[in-house]
């Protein structure tokens, strides 16, 4: 299992889309028409072979948009997408736990699930698998011609929530992953942390691995990002690329 992709919620697509470009090296992006399905239009940015996806309501009463409304905030943090290797193992795995999906589709490509946020807790979490497996259909058809310059891949992020040891427990049964202390660590080095925090249970930081986190923190100032970078509430953390 790999973390593949990250997404935010945000009032302002393409505020928040430029800030991004110019924070993390980007030129291109990909809109996927699909997710007019969920009330959303988007922007999908590859970062390494991992992706950045911006989410933006287009209708009212939309997951999305009620986030937005719950966290009081114009841009939070809103979903975490994994790559599987065999779809049906884990399909059964989440059946075992009891798990509910609210989504599912199966394609030539693709095969994937988004499960009920109320069985997991913290954030929308979808389990994929591709194929082939270095492909990633959201990314668009060429997601490799873009590649941002500033940062080398998502590494990982973070959650917040009052009770949070209990959140890494269950994302931990979920993902069937080990565990230690407060951090999820997958095969590739990708990882979801827990931190508590009493302001809400989500996702409040996104990591970007890089060779220059001095230069991304200045360019993060720059744009008015704050020495801690934030877009809304969420966190944006450099860090170096590990050895």
């Amino acid at each position: 299992m790999k973390l593949r992709q990250l997404a935010l919620a945000s009032a302002t697509l393409d505020d928040t889309r430029a800030t991004l470009f110019e924070l993390l090296g980007l030129d291109g992006d990909f809109a996927d028409p699909g997710v007019g399905e969920f009330g959303l239009v988007n922007s999908v940015m590859a970062i390494g072979d991992t992706f950045l996806e911006i989410v933006t309501p287009s209708t009212d009463n939309t997951a999305a948009g009620r986030m937005l409304d719950r966290r009081n905030s114009t841009t939070c943090g809103y979903m975490a997408l994994f790559q599987v290797d065999d779809f049906g193992d884990f399909d059964a795995h989440l059946d075992k736990l009891g798990v509910r999906k609210v989504w599912r589709t199966e394609r030539a490509e693709v095969s994937a699930c988004h499960v009920h946020p109320k069985d997991i807790g913290g954030a929308i979490v979808s389990f994929d698998a591709m194929r082939p497996p270095e492909s990633w259909l959201w990314g668009g058809p060429d997601w490799r011609m873009h590649p941002a310059t500033h940062v080398s891949r998502i590494l990982g992020c973070t959650l917040q929530s009052p009770v949070a040891d209990a959140l890494a427990r269950r994302w931990a049964e979920v993902l069937d992953q080990p565990l230690s202390g407060n951090r999820i660590t997958m095969d590739d080095g990708t990882f979801v942390s827990f931190v508590h925090g009493n302001a809400y249970e989500g996702l409040s930081s996104f990591t970007f691995a890089t060779t220059d986190p001095a230069g991304c923190h200045a360019r993060a100032a720059a744009l008015g990002l704050g020495d801690t970078p934030h877009i809304g509430d969420l966190t944006i953390e450099f860090v170096p690329e590990p050895d």
